[in-house]
């Protein structure tokens, strides 16, 4: 039986579980079970914390887990990121009070507050500096305010938080990070199922099924706008000259294309969602 790490709380944990029930698995029905067995896909959930999962999945108590890049580098662990999951993205950067860093060399020797010790001394020892790193477990742009440290490395999305707090951020980005798939060993039963289920549900949220009427002269020209994965499928129509054409677009391009395709002849376009996905 697979045993899957999932986030029990925070930001990821309410759009793993959801990523998963559309993959076809059973999820937990009280929000405080610990555990959720489902025989039917031979899998058994773990709900842990969001910083736990990495240190679990690395010591093989546990196969395969969902979590944050910046959680499974900061926890040095031996597992491994298998895929990107396309959801939690953040971004990791430095900041301190205005005009006092321009560069990564000027924390060199200076107290630096951040909730990743573990990831931010892994990249500024790669980039040849050594600061005194503070570690707190949250709300770190205090940190300069408070005297506690000199510079501080968070989580950047506006940076409105950080200049509230006198601050500018400085250097280049620390991480890029999103939600993981994350496993020690790749050899894991059950394991290629689960990747591949989760791909699927990547899939069937980033494209549509388009499907229109277009002349049948016009299907090259048609193609070269809506190319598919492979090949869009053609079929007759009881009208000679008329073909019906379906093809999987990206979701994010829809309205677009359906200009593009209307604009060259095609009609009766009409846009479906795909409810699951095997490429």
């Amino acid at each position: 039986m697979l045993r899957i790490a999932i986030p029990n709380k925070g930001s990821l944990s309410e759009t793993a579980a959801e990523m998963l029930r559309e993959a076809g698995y059973a999820g937990r029905r009280d929000p405080r079970a610990l555990t959720v067995a489902d025989p039917l896909n031979d899998v058994e959930f773990f709900y842990l914390r969001p910083r736990d999962i990495a240190t679990y999945v690395g010591s093989g108590a546990l196969d395969v887990g969902i979590t944050g890049r910046d959680l499974l580098l900061d926890s040095r662990s031996p597992a491994a990121e298998i895929a990107s999951l396309d959801f939690g993205d953040s971004t990791f950067r430095f900041a301190g009070p205005a005009n006092r860093f321009t560069s990564l060399s000027d924390l060199e020797g200076v107290r630096v507050a951040t909730s990743y010790p573990g990831l931010v001394e892994d990249f500024l020892a790669k980039h040849g500096v050594t600061a005194k790193l503070v570690s707190l477990d949250g709300a770190v742009e205090s940190a300069v305010k408070l005297g506690v440290a000199d510079a501080v490395a968070d989580v950047v999305s506006t940076g409105s938080t950080l200049r509230a707090q006198g601050l500018e951020i400085f250097g280049p980005v620390i991480l890029e990070s999103s939600a993981v798939l994350i496993g020690a060993r790749p050899d894991v039963p059950g394991l290629s199922t689960l990747h591949r289920r989760l791909q699927g549900v990547l899939v069937a949220r980033q494209y549509v099924m388009m499907d229109y009427d277009l002349p049948a002269e016009l299907v090259e020209a048609a193609a070269a706008v809506t190319p598919g994965l492979e090949s869009p499928t053609v079929s007759p129509l009881r009208d000679k000259e008329w073909v019906a054409v379906r093809v999987m677009v990206k979701r994010a391009g829809m309205n677009r294309i359906m200009d593009q395709l209307y604009d060259l002849g095609a009609r009766a376009i009409l846009v479906s969602p795909i409810h699951a996905a095997r490429l």
